[in-house]
C-alpha cells in the first residue's frame, strides 16, 4: 500500500510542541502573544496561517528566534531529513511522511540529524576526491616513485658501507656523499608529498595546469569581469596564486581570449534580459532558440551560459568540454553534478554521444548518482574546433551544458531519464552496463 504524500512543514505544529514543552497553557501563550485563544488554537492546528507579526509575537513569548517558526526553514530541514532517509539501508527505512512532525515536535533533534547528514555528505565528498586522487593522480605516482627510488639508493649505499670494511678513504667519502645527497632527496620528496596530500578545499598543490586554471576560475565563480571589455590578459593573470606554472598561465590566456570572443558575440546586457524572460515564463529552456536569436553556435552559447555572473532568477549552469579523445578539457561543476578530476568520465554522458554524431545536437534528461540523486537536462553538441579548416588533421570538440531540471522543464514525451554517474570509480550504480571497474562507494 503506497504511503501518503508527505505534508509540508507547518509552523503550527512547532508552536504547539514548543508550548507544551514549556508547560504553557494555550490561553497563557495567547495572552503573552496578544492574540485570542481561539485564534491561537486555529494556528496550532494548522487551520490558519499566522502573519509575520503574530509569529514574531509568539516567538518572543516562547523566547526563541522568529526564524524557528518560519515554514520555509522547516521545509529546508525536511528536505535534508529526506536526503538522510535515502541513505538508510533496506529494512531500516524511516517514516519519511512524518518528517514534518519530527521537525515540529523535536526541532533540536531534527537540527542534529540535519547536521549529521551534512557532515556525512561532506565526508563522502572528501573520500571520493581523495580516492580519485590516489587512483589516478600522475603527480602522486611520480612523488611515490621518487621516494621509493631514494630509499632504494640509500639502502644500497648503506649496505656497501656496512659490508665493506676495507674501502679506500676516497671511496668511503664518495659513498657518504651519496647517502647524504639521497637522504636530502628523500626528505624533499616526502615533504612535497605531504604538502600535496595535505590540501585544503580550494585544492592547492594541483597536479596539472588545467586544474590550476579551473581552481583560479572557481575562486572567481567562473566569471572574470575583464572578459566583458577585454584587456591585457598577461597582466591580469600575473601574480595569481593558483596559476603557479607557465603552462597554466598559457591556458589562462587562451581561455580569456576565447571567453572574450564569447562575450562579444553574446553581450551580457542583451543576454540577461532574454534569460530572465525565459526562466520567469517557466515554459522550458530551449538553448537552440537562444542560439538562433543571437546568431551563434550552440557550443559558444554553452560556454557563455556557464560563465555568466550570478543573477537572481537565472540558474547556474554546469559545463563539460572534451576533445576528440574524450579527455575533459574544461569542467564547470554545479550542485549535484560533480565532475571527475582524474581519469575518464561516465561513458554514458550525452557529451560522448554528441562526439559520435558531429553537428547533431543531443538533448537528454539525466539523473546523476548521489544522495539524493540530481535531476538535470543535458544538451550536448560536437564539431570541429576550427570549422574553417579544409585539410586534416581535424581537431574535434564536444560540449555538454547541464541545467537543473527544476528550471529547465520536465522531460518531453517519450524521453527516458538516463541514469549517469561522475566516473566508474565513485559511482554507486552497480548494475550499470558501461561499468569499467568496481566502485569504491557502492554497497
Amino acid at each position: 500500500m503506497p504511503r501518503p504524500a508527505p505534508r509540508p512543514a507547518l509552523s503550527g505544529t512547532r508552536i504547539r510542541a514548543l508550548r507544551t514543552a514549556r508547560r504553557l497553557g494555550q490561553a497563557d501563550l495567547a495572552r503573552m502573544a496578544g492574540v485570542s485563544p481561539s485564534y491561537l488554537n486555529l494556528i496550532e492546528h494548522n487551520r490558519r496561517r499566522a502573519s509575520a507579526p503574530v509569529l514574531e509575537a509568539i516567538a518572543r513569548a516562547l523566547q526563541i528566534p522568529a526564524e524557528a517558526l518560519d515554514e520555509r526553514a522547516g521545509d529546508a530541514q525536511i528536505q535534508i531529513l529526506r536526503a538522510a532517509a535515502a541513505r538508510a539501508q533496506p529494512g531500516t527505512e524511516p517514516e519519511v511522511d512524518r518528517a514534518d512532525e519530527l521537525v515540529g515536535r523535536f526541532p533540536g533533534w531534527a537540527a542534529l540529524l540535519a547536521q549529521l547528514q551534512a557532515l556525512a555528505e561532506a565526508q563522502e565528498r572528501i573520500i571520493e576526491r581523495l580516492s580519485d586522487r590516489m587512483a589516478h593522480d600522475p603527480n602522486l605516482s611520480a612523488s611515490l616513485h621518487e621516494i621509493v627510488s631514494a630509499v632504494t639508493s640509500v639502502q644500497s649505499t648503506a649496505a656497501i658501507l656496512a659490508e665493506s670494511e676495507d674501502l679506500e678513504p676516497e671511496w668511503r667519502a664518495l659513498f657518504h656523499r651519496n647517502v647524504h645527497d639521497d637522504s636530502v632527496r628523500l626528505a624533499n620528496a616526502a615533504e612535497a608529498l605531504v604538502a600535496f596530500l595535505d590540501t585544503s578545499s580550494e585544492e592547492t598543490g594541483l597536479a596539472a595546469p588545467q586544474e590550476e586554471l579551473e581552481s583560479w576560475l572557481e575562486r572567481q565563480g567562473f566569471h572574470v569581469a575583464a572578459v566583458e571589455t577585454g584587456g591585457d590578459w598577461a597582466a591580469l593573470i600575473a601574480g595569481q596564486a593558483e596559476l603557479a606554472s607557465a603552462a597554466a598561465r598559457s591556458l589562462a590566456r587562451d581561455w580569456l581570449a576565447r571567453a572574450h570572443e564569447d562575450a562579444r558575440a553574446l553581450p551580457v546586457a542583451q543576454l540577461m534580459p532574454v534569460l530572465l524572460r525565459v526562466f520567469t515564463a517557466g515554459a522550458g529552456f530551449a538553448p537552440e532558440d537562444l542560439a538562433r536569436h543571437f546568431g551563434v553556435g550552440l557550443a559558444q552559447l554553452f560556454r557563455r551560459l556557464a560563465t555568466l555572473p550570478p543573477e537572481p532568477g537565472i540558474p547556474r549552469f554546469g559545463l563539460a568540454i572534451c576533445d576528440g579523445s574524450g579527455t575533459l578539457t574544461f569542467r564547470r561543476p554545479i550542485e549535484g553534478f560533480q565532475l571527475p578530476r582524474f581519469g575518464g568520465a561516465c561513458p554514458l554522458w550525452p557529451l560522448y554521444e554528441a562526439l559520435l554524431r558531429p553537428d547533431r545536437p543531443v538533448r537528454a534528461p539525466v539523473e546523476f548518482a548521489g544522495r539524493p540523486p540530481g535531476r538535470f537536462i543535458a544538451h550536448a553538441v560536437a564539431g570541429a574546433r576550427d570549422p574553417l579548416r579544409f585539410e586534416p588533421p581535424f581537431a574535434w570538440e564536444a560540449s555538454m551544458l547541464v541545467t537543473p531540471a527544476s528550471v529547465a522543464g520536465a522531460p518531453g514525451e517519450g524521453e527516458a531519464v538516463r541514469a549517469l554517474g561522475s566516473s566508474c570509480r565513485v559511482c554507486p550504480r552497480e548494475l550499470c552496463p558501461a561499468r569499467r571497474e568496481p566502485s569504491i562507494v557502492s554497497g
